[in-house]
């Protein structure tokens, strides 16, 4: 169960690495590749989110 909270994680750390590519791509004028880097880094954070709620209520389920 642990390894599943540790890739929770991963989906934040991949936003930042999306929101880092949009910038530098914005930066060099391709407006088109930052947009679909910002949309895979909302993404990227939705799931965060979704999977640590998802966890949580699997484990409230199983401490009862």
């Amino acid at each position: 169960m642990k390894l599943l909270g540790f890739f929770q994680y991963a989906y934040l750390v991949f936003a930042i690495l999306f929101l880092y590519d949009a910038y530098t791509q914005w930066s060099t004028g391709n407006g088109t590749r930052a947009l679909m880097s910002l949309l895979l880094a909302a993404l990227a954070v939705f799931i965060f989110f979704f999977r640590k709620r998802y966890r949580k209520k699997f484990e409230d389920k199983n401490n009862q």
